[in-house]
């Protein structure tokens, strides 16, 4: 899409319906079996049945191949299927694919999931154990010789230069921690329920990789999140309001690589971001003040704080003072920091509940809502919103 042009998707797609597993720390069964349990929650909730279902999305990532799980929810032919890479940076570009598909008429009815057992089975926090050589592989060789080997460490680069440039300490990063275990607290569904915290326990905890403490890292969650992804006219039809997509795009930035984009000009922000933020605005013909919900990806804190400066919410350096005001209701259903880590998938669901009128922790008037995926890497992001 070009950055001087709205795009035509806008309007002509729908989240339709949500499923999702419990959120745990050990399922107890096998990734598949999650991963048809949340496909077949989201088709009930949109009151679809599996024969409905001509396309698939997830994550290059995921164990569950699309035949796979279609053969195991008793689906029929596919005519389109396909995966986006670059791991949390996927979960709004699966709604994409999804609604291009819906858009473009190759498919009627398309179903995201993502589904792992993250926390029993592998580990995402336990860094990089073993990689086969690759050209994609190249810029993780500069840094893993200086014991740059887990996500944290990455993200702590980055960090530590914000903090630097703008004069800041890392209680700047709790109140990101503070607000999403407050909106976890509230909700039954979060692995935090019933557990906030204060930004005295957040300095608290143990460092990870200065300037990371713990609580400024997203948890390692077992479970499954499928979206439903249909026509804006089909939905209106079906069981629950449609979630309509305003606006749904992709970004990465100069010097982009995998988390360890060290050698940019500027580290105290995120072009993936930027790339990101000007075409969901351009798309969807909305801005910071038109947002009612922010549900921004928060596997670490800085990148929360770097996001609402990115997308123009507040000026630089200054969003640690935005979360803690409050400006905008944000992670509404406790983030990845408090409700799970499902690569963001989550998170989409949450934005469709406030449009709903549905969530826990409900915003009144919730219309519009801003959904982000992971940072660091190649990222994503939707505009959802209650009217086409």
């Amino acid at each position: 899409m070009s950055v001087r042009t709205r795009d035509a998707l806008a309007g002509r797609a729908a989240i339709a319906g949500i499923g999702a597993t419990e959120f745990s720390k050990d399922s107890g069964r096998s990734e598949l079996r999650l991963a048809v349990e949340a496909v077949r929650a989201a088709l009930d909730d949109a009151g679809l049945a599996p024969a409905d279902v001509d396309g698939m999305v997830t994550f290059t990532m995921d164990t569950n191949p699309e035949i796979t799980v279609a053969q195991a929810c008793g689906m029929g032919e596919l005519s389109f299927f396909s995966r986006v890479h670059y791991g949390g940076g996927a979960a709004c570009a699966t709604v994409l694919q999804a609604a291009l598909a819906v858009a473009t008429g190759l498919a009627e009815v398309v179903v995201c999931y993502r589904a792992f057992n993250e926390r029993s089975g592998r580990r995402f926090g336990a860094g990089v154990q073993h990689r086969e050589p690759s050209a994609e592989g190249v810029a993780l060789g500069w840094v893993l010789p200086f014991g740059l080997l887990t996500p944290a460490s990455w993200v702590a680069m980055a960090a530590q230069r914000y903090l630097h440039a703008y004069g800041l300490t890392p209680e700047a990063f709790g109140h990101v921690a503070v607000v999403d275990r407050k909106y976890a607290a509230t909700n039954p569904a979060a692995y935090f329920h019933g557990r906030p915290i204060t930004l005295a326990e957040h300095a608290a905890s143990r460092w990870i990789v200065e300037p990371l403490r713990l609580l400024d890292c997203c948890q390692e969650t077992d479970g499954g999140q499928a979206i439903v992804v249909t026509s804006v006219e089909r939905a209106r039809d079906l069981r629950r309001p449609p979630a309509v997509i305003a606006a749904a795009a992709q970004g990465a930035g100069r010097a982009q690589e995998q988390m360890t984009s060290f050698y940019r000009d500027d580290l105290t922000g995120l072009p993936e971001t930027t790339a990101l933020a000007r075409r969901l605005w351009r798309g969807s013909g909305l801005g910071p003040a038109d947002i009612d919900v922010g549900i921004l990806y928060d596997h670490f804190t800085p990148f929360v704080l770097m996001q609402l400066e990115e997308f123009g919410f507040c000026g630089k350096g200054e969003a640690a003072d935005f979360v803690a005001e409050e400006r905008l209701p944000l992670n509404t259903h406790g983030g990845q920091l408090g409700e799970a880590y499902l690569h963001g998938m989550n998170g989409i669901a949450e934005a469709v509940r406030q449009l709903r009128g549905t969530a826990v922790n409900q915003i009144p008037g919730a219309a519009r809502t801003l959904v982000t995926a992971g940072t660091g890497v190649p990222t994503s992001g939707l505009v959802l919103t209650t009217q086409d």
